[in-house]
């Protein structure tokens, strides 16, 4: 597979992150990948957001998991935009997606939704906890999952086999030649996030990595380049 700019959150380096704005202007700008993050709302409903509580990124306060998806719909998550739903982004661009899971529950909310739509194809699975990944692999045969980790240790890799994931998706501020070898010997892609900047680029080419997710949308012609 040649290599993939990920848009991460769509490109929240100009857009606010995880809205559909962000994602649309993610797809115009020809990213491969739109990463996304879902959690759960009280309700159950799929609701695209990174953090736990929406603090950060909206104009209200609180957890998700203590909001309905009506409450949550209230909330202006930037430029007027409205938190989504994950079936909303599915019809609002075309391109695939890399949907980030926080733990088991979103695992089986998010099985369900991709056996109701044939989504194994067109949706990666990724998570930092190893449970999640094995969950929806198990839930979903034939899904490709993506062990996301920030700091690991020796058994990073082992721990990506154990539940079934094709790919590691590592920090790129971490990210080590070494690693990387041991990763491509056990027959995994990896991937580098969050690459923003020339200097993560040239790493990316020196690791001669599968992929970066980036923040930028100009990132994906210098990427190409690079890589």
């Amino acid at each position: 597979m040649s290599f993939l700019t990920i848009g991460h959150r769509g490109v929240m380096g100009v857009e606010p992150e995880n809205t559909l704005r962000s994602f649309v202007r993610a797809e115009h700008a020809g990213m491969d990948v739109i990463e996304l993050d879902l959690h759960l709302s009280k309700d159950g409903a799929l609701v695209v957001m990174h953090d736990a509580e929406v603090d950060r990124t909206t104009d209200g306060t609180g957890a998700i998991a203590d909001k309905t998806l009506a409450e949550l719909r209230e909330l202006d998550a930037g430029l007027g935009e409205r938190i989504p739903v994950f079936e909303e982004v599915l019809d609002a661009v075309r391109t695939p997606l890399q949907a980030e899971i926080k733990d088991v529950a979103a695992a089986r909310a998010l099985a369900e939704v991709m056996h109701r739509r044939d989504l194994a194809g067109r949706v990666e699975v990724s998570s930092f906890h190893d449970e999640a990944v094995a969950e929806i692999a198990r839930l979903v045969p034939g899904v490709r999952t993506v062990l996301i980790a920030n700091h690991w240790g020796d058994d990073i890799v082992a721990r990506a086999r154990a539940v079934g994931a094709a790919t590691l998706a590592l920090n790129i501020r971490r990210l080590t030649l070494e690693t990387t070898e041991r990763a491509r010997a056990a027959g995994l892609r990896v991937i580098g996030w969050v690459v923003n900047t020339p200097q993560h680029l040239r790493l990316v080419r020196a690791l001669e990595l599968d992929g970066a997710t980036t923040d930028h949308p100009e990132i994906r012609l210098t990427g190409r380049f690079t890589a």
